[in-house]
């Protein structure tokens, strides 16, 4: 399928379908099972043409797991929510618990993963404001075995209804889309940016507005730890911008005769 934005923005790389099936795509990328790796990584094999899958088995990260919607995967974090809540805001090196915990994975981990262990990733100012965060987040289990990352000109909207379309686009790009989310509805509000991991703001943040009456956009890439992942695959200047299936069609059907047909926008792309 081809996307009508995608060539009105003049996008570098292919929307990214995300799509729930019970089927595995054959030769797609995948992590090995209950081995470490970011989306974000994922997510640019897909954006240049591949096709990757993740599973409850194989979704490379707590984060990731909790984003692409197996549940409250936090729950196998190394020491529990405790640890994690710890781990994402002042660390483990003052819980016993964590110390313990620290030494069994020593071996197995690498020493950057260890800092961020002991004396936390400094993303929330206390244990118990991640323990907030972990409440807020739209936890869910999708009904099916695999959650694949698909190019969108790969789809075959006759046989595969995707849940999420995911643009990557620049800071240009990311304004003309949300003038273009606000373009045919009313109110001030139709996009959202959430507080969340780069594969929680493609993933159950999008899943919970796809089963609102009017879904909105989610941005996403404001966490730096996906943006570090990534920037070697696509560069430093790339936010994600994700769509409900419905709303995607929705704005797909808006791009002609709008602003992004005349003169404004088509100077900034110049």
């Amino acid at each position: 399928m081809e996307s009508k934005i995608k060539q009105a923005l003049g996008l570098a790389y292919s929307p990214v379908s995300i799509v729930w099936t019970d089927e595995k795509p054959e030769n797609a990328k995948e992590f090995k099972e209950n081995a470490w790796g970011c989306s974000m990584w994922l997510l640019a094999s897909a954006a240049k043409g591949k096709t990757a899958v993740f599973s409850r088995k194989t979704y490379g990260c707590w984060g990731n797991g909790v984003g692409m919607g197996f549940g409250n995967q936090y729950l196998a974090f190394p020491g529990g929510i405790d640890g994690f809540c710890r781990f994402l805001s002042t660390g483990n090196a003052n819980s016993e618990k964590g110390k313990a915990v620290a030494e069994q994975l020593k071996p197995h981990v690498t020493e950057s993963f260890m800092e961020d262990f002991l004396h936390g990733e400094g993303y929330l100012v206390s244990p118990k404001l991640v323990e907030d965060f972990v409440e807020s987040m739209p936890m869910m289990d999708v009904p099916t075995e695999f959650v694949v990352f698909k190019p969108l000109s790969m789809l075959d909207p006759d046989t595969e209804t995707p849940e999420i379309v995911v643009f990557l686009a620049t800071p240009d790009q990311l304004s003309a889309l949300v003038i273009l989310a606000n373009y045919g509805r009313p109110g001030v509000e139709n996009v959202a940016i959430p507080y969340a991991a780069g594969c929680q703001t493609i993933g159950v943040f999008p899943y919970r507005e796809s089963r609102s009456e009017n879904p909105r956009a989610i941005i996403g890439l404001t966490d730096i730890s996906a943006r570090k992942n990534l920037r070697n695959q696509l560069g430093k200047d790339l936010f994600t911008f994700s769509l409900p299936w419905k709303m995607f069609l929705e704005l797909e059907s808006q791009v002609e005769g709008s602003f992004l047909e005349k003169s404004t926008w088509k100077a900034l792309m110049e």
